[in-house]
């Protein structure tokens, strides 16, 4: 078998002085916006945030940006944006359907449209490839290949007539190369070790030898930090171990940051690597009380993990205040008559289940409210409050009026970042349980599963 169409560019990127200094732009139009905002930032770190003009435009100028991997953020939605010396993007997106319909024009933006429609067409394959994990390894490892030669030709054809840098084709590469390469690894881990004999194995991880642990330039892409994720996950599996009964434990996640550690040698990498466990760790809530001991070797780690070890702290600390007995941590909410509130003086009358809501997700949302009438006649003693995410505008209230749901129980989100992190708000199915008082009875309660219900029978009295 072949695997020549895996190679990737491996020039040193480097940016001369004339490139430096050319201006960026990036410029859009948020259509149905979810927020009064957008923010641009590189990994973690923000780059510029700025509120929407009346028409829900905006616009980003830089004399100066560094070529890289950033991401556009309008809360609670997100997508990857290559910026590269002298870009002048516009960014066109309607937030009821936001990947399927953002769009990019100006210079700079046939790279990105290459790479959310690269990004689009895996997810459609999505279902198709879950239902070959049954197959063998010999016909799994065709499929792939064949669907990644279909990606390379459509990208050769894309290359062709666009003037890309270094930096541009390779990303843009990586964007199904390494995709279809975490297909295999993620294989190997649903399948087990022990399905691939050791023969079948050299074969099977062969793709590997074309691959880099190293790639810097991709520290911040998330088709790569999947890859490295999953590879490092089955570097981590002793022999007899089984992926789906063990990436929960917490000896299994400082084994992988172990060899993380051992194993790849940027730091800039390490650092989002170790991150990526580290919170991977921290919101398994059901393991909170082994959370110290994974701390305490995560502090030991150099080179990448000491510029996280306060950031895993808040985080472990904001977990540790969401545990049964602590009265529920006050945020800012908005009612429907837009007025703001401390949370404390919502929630001190009656015992009280909180479950959250998003306006992108209007779905969701109308089959969350079909539980919250179900639980609500089963369990009368409980008052039910929906929080939105974002803050509440007159279209969501008509939507609601049309639902006959009642807007004395919904809130939203003043400020979604302190307010998620108050709250440790990870999933929008979560469900909150406090008492009369606002002291936490569940914290960490799944709104949406059938487990919720015993958690109500549980803590009804």
């Amino acid at each position: 078998m072949k695997y020549s169409y895996y190679l990737i560019f491996t020039i040193i990127i480097g940016c001369n002085l004339s490139d430096s200094n050319k201006k960026i732009f990036i410029g859009g139009h948020i259509i149905n916006p979810s927020s009064k905002y957008i923010a641009l930032f590189n990994g973690d770190k923000l780059i510029d945030s700025l509120d929407l003009d009346l028409d829900n435009k905006f616009i980003l100028k830089y004399d100066s940006l560094p070529p890289g991997i950033y991401k556009l953020e309008h809360p609670p939605q997100n997508q990857t944006l290559l910026i590269e010396p002298g870009d002048s993007i516009w960014v066109r997106v309607n937030t009821k359907d936001f990947d399927s319909s953002i769009s990019y024009s100006g210079i700079g933006a046939a790279k990105n449209n290459f790479l959310i429609d690269t990004y689009l067409q895996l997810k459609n394959e999505t279902s198709f490839l879950s239902s070959k994990y049954s197959f063998n390894s010999d016909d799994f490892s065709f499929i792939i290949d064949s669907l990644l030669f279909e990606k390379k030709k459509k990208w050769m054809s894309f290359d062709s007539i666009n003037n890309l840098s270094p930096f541009a084709q390779k990303i843009t590469q990586s964007a199904y190369i390494y995709p279809y390469a975490n297909r295999r690894e993620r294989y190997a881990l649903i399948r087990g070790n022990n399905t691939l004999k050791k023969k079948d194995s050299i074969n099977y991880f062969s793709f590997r030898k074309y691959l880099s642990l190293g790639e810097e330039d991709l520290s911040l892409f998330e088709p790569y930090i999947k890859y490295i994720m999953s590879y490092i996950s089955n570097q981590s599996l002793d022999q007899d171990e089984y992926f789906s009964l063990t990436k929960d434990k917490t000896i299994f996640n400082i084994r992988r940051l172990k060899i993380i550690d051992k194993q790849i040698p940027s730091s800039k990498l390490r650092s989002t690597l170790f991150r990526s466990v580290a919170y991977h760790e921290l919101v398994n809530f059901k393991n909170h009380k082994f959370h110290q001991e994974f701390i305490n070797f995560f502090n030991t780690l150099e080179n990448g993990a000491k510029k996280h070890v306060d950031e895993i702290i808040s985080l472990y600390k904001a977990i540790e205040l969401m545990q049964p007995g602590n009265t529920l941590p006050i945020i800012k909410l908005e009612d429907s008559s837009f007025v703001q509130q401390n949370s404390s003086y919502i929630f001190n009358d009656k015992l009280t289940v909180i479950y959250f809501w998003s306006q992108t997700q209007i779905n969701y949302f109308k089959n969350t409210y079909e539980l919250v009438l179900k639980y609500q006649k089963k369990f009368p003693n409980y008052r039910f409050v929906g929080i939105c995410i974002q803050p509440l505008n007159s279209l969501v209230l008509e939507f609601q009026e049309e639902l006959n749901i009642s807007t004395n129980n919904q809130y939203s989100m003043v400020d979604f970042e302190k307010g998620s992190k108050k709250w440790v708000l990870t999933v929008l199915n979560k469900g909150i349980i406090i008492d009369e008082r606002g002291v936490i009875k569940e914290g960490f309660g799944v709104f949406t599963a059938k487990s919720f219900e015993t958690d109500l029978l549980r803590n009804s009295n």
